[in-house]
């Protein structure tokens, strides 16, 4: 038996339907501003639970702890109930948008051409209600195709994963552990998309580590006053000055193992060496993947918000800013730690939101059938690890021993800089990368 025919034939019917079932999500209004406020996933929710109803599958409709914040589960029984299950998980919630700011609406999931190539545009496209589809896809179409998994199958679609899951996968497994009976490995977004070495070799990097995530309050206090009195100790200068060492510290690099894996399979592939102790020249050669790569070499902290003050005479006695920090598994304490030596005497921090860093090793069953999967759809794939900078709801699930993977796959147009669409503006995925990715999906899961 040869890799190529390890995974079964998809079925097309969930291709057809799949860019129908990503515009309707897109469509829906599910914007997280992370403070409470906005529509919620309710509505989503409704209607995945719907689509899922359509086919005879009985999906179960969970509150997470606030209003709207609507979560569906459905567990899909496999042919060896002794196995481990699988948990196939996506969030339904988004980034909120400024539709001024975008060439189509962000809500109206319009087709267009970017690079000669259709592209489906909205606010979630590739983050990550592109998978939400393809899962749904894939469900319906066994559902209707009497397809039997070969392992449970545990489908869930989370809210609230864009303000760190409180209300989503953190609420599920303090409060309903009893759906992760018996699963030991997942698998959600942000990895399986392609990097393009050559016309005859893409690399597809799966997912398999994340940085943690902090974002850190900073505390300035000072001495009250009137605005036009000489003042050495203003909450807002000291703020300022801490913030704005913040801002322009870089910090060493350090390769972790998914990293250097990474940098190791590139060099064989390519032929060309990239130097860990050179990065700089290394990014350069990676062309539009070089800004999902650079940001996993490094811990980061970026100032995001600043507020002080009520009145232009008059000097508060206190401001705050928000910095978004990232640290790589192992390294939080170093980032601590220099973060602590310039906030200066008058400043201090906390965490407004903090969860862990993950990495596992890129081997195993699994693993092996997602290549052979890629394999199937793209005879020139080969799939290899990395690191996403930014945090999924993996983080939660890892907490209960669950191994994570990122596996949404795309095979995306070679100059399409692919790190710039996750929150950005124009957001966009193509439709071959959508059916791809359907078909891709349903040979995996199917087989695994």
């Amino acid at each position: 038996m040869t890799l190529m025919s390890v995974t079964p034939e998809p079925f097309l019917d969930a291709q057809a339907e799949v860019v129908e079932l990503a515009s309707d999500l897109i469509r829906i209004d599910t914007s997280n501003f992370g403070d409470g406020t906005g529509p919620g996933e309710a509505e989503a929710a409704e209607y995945v639970q719907a689509r899922l109803a359509e086919v005879g599958l009985a999906s179960e409709r969970i509150n997470c702890g606030a209003s709207n914040r609507d979560a569906v589960v459905v567990r899909i029984p496999g042919r060896d109930r002794t196995r481990g299950a699988l948990l196939v998980h996506g969030h339904l919630d988004c980034v909120p948008s400024h539709p001024d700011d975008w060439t189509h609406p962000p809500l109206a999931a319009e087709i267009d051409e970017d690079l000669g190539v259709p592209m489906l545009y909205g606010r979630g496209a590739v983050d990550m209600k592109d998978m939400d589809a393809m899962i749904l896809a894939n469900v319906r179409s066994w559902a209707r195709n009497g397809v039997q998994p070969e392992r449970d199958i545990v489908v869930m679609y989370l809210p609230d994963e864009e303000a760190g899951g409180q209300f989503g996968s953190h609420w599920m497994i303090d409060n309903r552990p009893d759906l992760f009976e018996g699963v030991t490995e997942a698998v959600g977004e942000v990895g399986g998309f392609s990097m393009t070495v050559k016309d005859d070799l893409r690399l597809y990097l799966i997912q398999v580590a994340e940085k943690g995530l902090g974002w850190i309050r900073l505390h300035a206090t000072g001495t009250t006053g009137h605005g036009s009195m000489l003042n050495d100790d203003n909450a807002v200068t000291a703020l300022c000055e801490a913030v704005a060492r913040i801002g322009a510290y870089k910090f060493p690099v350090h390769i972790t193992p998914t990293v250097r894996h990474f940098l190791e399979a590139l060099s064989d592939a390519t032929g060309e060496h990239f130097d860990p102790d050179d990065m700089e020249a290394t990014l350069a050669k990676l062309g539009p993947m070089a800004r999902l790569i650079g940001a996993t070499l490094t811990n980061t902290a970026n100032p995001t918000m600043l507020s002080a003050g009520y009145k232009s005479n008059v000097i508060p006695g206190d401001a705050s800013a928000q910095i978004d920090t990232r640290f790589l598994p192992g390294y939080e304490d170093q980032m601590l730690a220099a973060i602590d030596e310039m906030l200066g005497d008058h400043v201090r921090r906390e965490y407004v939101v903090h969860d862990i860093a993950l990495e596992t090793t890129f081997d195993g069953p699994s693993i092996n059938l997602m290549g052979a999967a890629l394999r199937a759809e793209d005879p020139h794939s080969l799939a290899v690890p990395y690191m996403l900078s930014g945090g999924t709801d993996a983080k939660a699930f890892s907490t209960l021993g669950i191994r994570c993977y990122g596996f949404a796959p795309l095979k995306l147009p070679p100059t399409l800089d692919f790190g710039a669409l996750f929150h950005g503006v124009d957001e966009r995925v193509p439709i071959e990368a959508l059916e791809f990715g359907t078909r891709v999906l349903g040979r995996f899961l199917r087989s695994a």
